[in-house]
């Protein structure tokens, strides 16, 4: 078992980081579940959700394993790139800058309504301090911070969606005597595009809430009920991305054999050596491909649940969402004890509150409603990036790397 470990971690690239981000993102996971099933039957909204911090957690794992790999393109001196890298990046700060100015009514982030929110808080925090807050500063630094960050995210979406489409299309060609699998490896391409239309106001939510029934409209769900529909969705389809991992996998393997059969074709001699590094290299970037197909889906299945979670949205099991801030409670009276007793109790309470203080703080600044603009735009972005990134891989693959 021990040599098989260290042949893994000598020959395979990113091995540990796969095996410690996979593992991670798994135990989040069930800490969340676990958590959201307490809550379901247990009042306990005095409590600290500790499954939003695993799984904010998981966001920031995430953008740094993204990163990671970005980093390893980035410093390639052959093959362009670095190139490819900043051009997408520019590309998506164009397109970050355009969404930012696009008005609520078409895009329902609901980041305007966050701004003014911790605007309006922060101005009640530092008025009591006697200072003065600018509040189109604070919107324009704020705008600014979030443009730079859908470019970053931009950048470290490019080459998994590149690598996307051409799994996608190498797993097409392996299920060509498969229909319902082609079918779902076809429905696992669509998520992306999917969580884009479901942001789009008048495509989704007014055209649900006022569905045109001849001369009349029909309301087919309320707000709160559209808010757990699109939760639910998003899960689905990760869900249904995630069970495909295999066959995306298996279809990068298979790119072994079409080398083979090319190198048969091309003219001279070609040493057993030269043909045994091509294939091995496959073999060591398989956990490399595997990081690229899953950390979009694991960021953006754990973005969708801090958006139940801090967003205070319902999954529709129970009727009341509850908050993860807890709220402090006046204490009562301590039973009789030593003085040394006592005095560690006090530390202990002191420190409790002090706690407890500094998040509710944080919570009078940061309400629900910055936080559903926020983790909404994040999964709404991501969505865009993969959606960009894939179509052009579809383009390159199918037209300019066959010529």
């Amino acid at each position: 078992m021990a040599s098989n470990l260290l042949f893994y971690f000598a020959v395979l690239r990113y091995f540990l980081e796969y095996q410690w981000f996979i593992d991670f993102s798994l135990y989040s996971t069930i800490i969340y579940l676990f958590t959201e099933g307490y809550y379901c039957l247990v009042d306990a909204q005095n409590e600290i959700n500790i499954g939003v911090l695993w799984c904010l957690m998981t966001v920031i794992f995430s953008i740094k394993i993204l990163f990671t790999m970005m980093k390893h393109y980035f410093r390639s001196e052959e093959g362009g790139e670095r190139s490819v890298c900043l051009t997408f990046a520019f590309f998506f700060m164009l397109i970050a800058m355009i969404v930012m100015i696009i008005r609520e009514e078409y895009l329902e982030f609901g980041l305007e309504p966050g701004i003014n929110s911790i605007c309006h808080n922060l101005d009640i925090l530092l008025k009591q301090q006697g200072w003065q807050l600018s509040v189109p500063f604070i919107k324009l630094g704020f705008k600014i911070a979030l443009v730079a960050l859908c470019s970053f995210l931009g950048a470290c979406l490019t080459f998994p969606g590149l690598r996307l489409a051409q799994t996608h299309l190498d797993a097409l060609k392996m299920a060509a005597d498969r229909p319902m699998l082609q079918l779902l490896l076809h429905a696992s391409f669509l998520p992306p595009v999917i969580v884009v239309v479901l942001w789009i106001r008048p495509i989704t939510r007014d055209f649900l809430l006022n569905a045109p029934m001849g001369k009349d409209t029909v309301q087919l769900m309320s707000h709160s009920t559209y808010n757990t529909f699109r939760l639910w969705i998003i899960v689905i389809l990760c869900l249904l991305r995630l069970s495909l991992t295999r066959f995306h996998l298996q279809a990068y393997l298979g790119i072994a054999s079409r080398w083979v059969e090319q190198m048969k074709r091309e003219a001279g001699r070609i040493s057993m050596l030269e043909i045994q590094r091509k294939i091995s290299r496959i073999f060591c970037y398989l956990t490399v491909v595997a990081l690229q197909y899953l950390a979009p889906i694991i960021f953006t299945l754990h973005c969708v649940l801090l958006l139940k979670s801090m967003g205070d949205y319902s999954w529709g099991l129970f009727p009341e969402p509850v908050g993860f801030t807890p709220v402090v409670e006046p204490s009562t009276a301590p039973p009789i004890a030593s003085s040394e007793e006592e005095e560690d109790s006090e530390d202990v309470q002191i420190a409790v509150e002090q706690i407890i203080g500094a998040l509710g703080a944080f919570r009078n600044i940061f309400s629900s409603i910055f936080f559903r603009g926020l983790f909404g735009f994040l999964t709404w972005w991501v969505s865009v990036c993969q959606i960009v990134t894939s179509l052009f891989g579809l383009y390159f693959h199918q037209y300019l790397g066959a010529s």
